[in-house]
């Protein structure tokens, strides 16, 4: 009988150790974690009765909670909808929150770590919890410039950074929508309109295209084939490559070949800066065999290639195969087969060439600004590798000055700024569409901005007007010409 009790206290003292423990881990461990699911209803409903932080550019919210009558004390409101609703996401009673209002949330709902002074203040005193507020890097009117030259109908993003601290001065992507429809109380209007939007081709209100989306980077992709063939020693701006209109990719009988539309056909030994004005692909065969599937491994990672970037948001990870076989790394150095790229990732390829080789990490952020008025935190620019030494970034800029002197990139001279650029076609299959960009930056000399453009899906007459012409307008709007 004694046997039997004892068991029974020692079951009784497991069980209650391991319901304490449970409820141990949630309160201070799990806490902040289940607090942040958007899945999560229950702090969702506690936090619309708070008074939440604005998102704001150039000092103006464009996300707001503003007190009502209705179910609600708050309703939060975005400003300008269209602009910015790939930055700021949604807050919503029915899908939780995403983008900006997700990744901020902790400070916005007052909760980051240097407002754990004013909360305990506020629960002594009993006055309700505010959130700070989040200044972003965006300038408002080059946001806007840019949202209203870029057209509709067409998947299409654009990104300009600041090249020597990573801020990202304007980001915008089309198709947009209005983030108002699901920032409604009412669960089942909010449910509707999602149902609505989902049905919108090329539109996902869960991912910020600019930086969720990736595509084939085409040609843009030949600027790190040319960091790999200048650090290799085996080419320099002097050595000339053959350059024949077709080359039969290694071990097949699969062709590859330029453009036929273009001017490659001109000379059979090129130098890169002919090769690289009139984006010839054939050379490049010749480029990935000697350089390496390695080497062009190492240049695509160290410009960020494989990472998750935050800005804060968290980009997708651009991807550079391994384990390529001759014909594949051929096929891949020019930016098509398995390579995919975000657009952030293509203009953090012209931010390194331009910042002589080193690459700032992107943000979004400002400042934090607490309810009274208080800076509590002031993002300082933060470098996110040495992509590669500052001789070898000077010569290839040099050599993107080409394609904007009667090349691939002519139409987006702007008289009296140097530029820098390259673009890029990848054909997508047989579906006759193709993803079109251009990336590079200005001015040459003393470089400032970088500037990224990428039309997804689209047929090749209209994504060629859409770069080259945009990347001229952009910069007008940056520099005021």
């Amino acid at each position: 009988m004694n046997q039997a009790i004892r068991n029974v206290w020692i079951a009784v003292i497991v069980f209650f150790v391991a319901i304490m423990g449970s409820l141990s881990y949630i309160q201070f461990f799990a806490a902040d974690e289940l607090n942040a699911n958007p899945l999560n209803k229950r702090q969702l409903f506690r936090d619309f009765d708070l008074a939440r932080g604005a998102i704001l550019v150039d000092g103006n919210p464009i996300a707001e909670s503003v007190q009502t009558d209705g179910q609600f004390e708050y309703q939060r409101i975005y400003n300008n909808p269209e602009l910015y609703s790939h930055l700021t996401g949604f807050y919503s009673l029915a899908h939780g929150s995403t983008h900006l209002e997700s990744y901020l949330n902790d400070w916005l709902t007052g909760r980051g770590d240097s407002q754990f002074f004013n909360r305990m203040m506020n629960i002594v005193s009993g006055a309700n919890n505010e959130g700070s507020s989040v200044e972003l890097t965006i300038d408002g009117e080059l946001q806007r410039e840019i949202y209203n030259l870029l057209p509709d109908g067409v998947q299409i993003s654009a990104i300009v950074t600041d090249v020597k601290t990573g801020d990202i001065k304007a980001m915008v992507s089309k198709p947009s929508y209005d983030t108002n429809e699901l920032a409604v109380h009412s669960t089942s209007e909010a449910t509707a309109n999602m149902d609505a939007l989902l049905e919108r081709a090329g539109l996902s209100p869960y991912v910020n295209p600019a930086i969720g989306h990736l595509s084939a980077p085409g040609s843009t992709f030949k600027i790190l084939d040319v960091v790999a063939a200048l650090e290799s020693g085996e080419y320099d701006l002097e050595t000339e490559i053959d350059n024949p209109q077709s080359v039969t990719l290694p071990g097949t009988s699969t062709p590859l070949t330029n453009f036929d539309q273009g001017i490659c056909t001109q000379q059979e030994k090129a130098k890169l800066s002919f090769i690289i004005a009139q984006s010839c692909n054939t050379p490049f065969v010749e480029i990935s065999q000697k350089v390496g599937a390695e080497a062009l491994e190492d240049v695509a990672a160290r410009f960020g290639f494989g990472e998750r970037v935050e800005i804060p948001q968290r980009s997708a990870a651009s991807v550079f195969p391994s384990d390529l076989d001759p014909a594949a790394l051929a096929q891949s150095s020019i930016g098509e087969r398995d390579v995919k790229a975000t657009a952030l990732q293509m203009n953090m390829v012209a931010m390194g060439i331009a910042n002589d080789g080193v690459i700032m990490k992107p943000n979004l952020v400002e400042e934090i600004i607490a309810p009274d008025l208080k800076v509590l935190e002031r993002p300082e620019p933060e470098e996110f590798s040495t992509a590669t030494s500052k001789e070898v970034a000077d010569q290839v800029a040099e050599l993107m000055r080409e394609p904007l002197k009667g090349g691939t990139a002519a139409a987006a001279q702007v008289p009296g700024l140097e530029i820098a650029a390259k673009t890029g076609t990848a054909t997508l299959g047989d579906t006759g569409l193709v993803n079109s960009w251009i990336t590079g930056f200005a001015p040459v000399d003393d470089p400032q901005y970088a500037v990224t453009i990428v039309a997804e899906k689209i047929d090749y007459e209209t994504g060629h007007t859409l770069t080259s012409p945009n990347m001229k307008k952009i910069l007008e709007a940056v520099f005021n010409k």
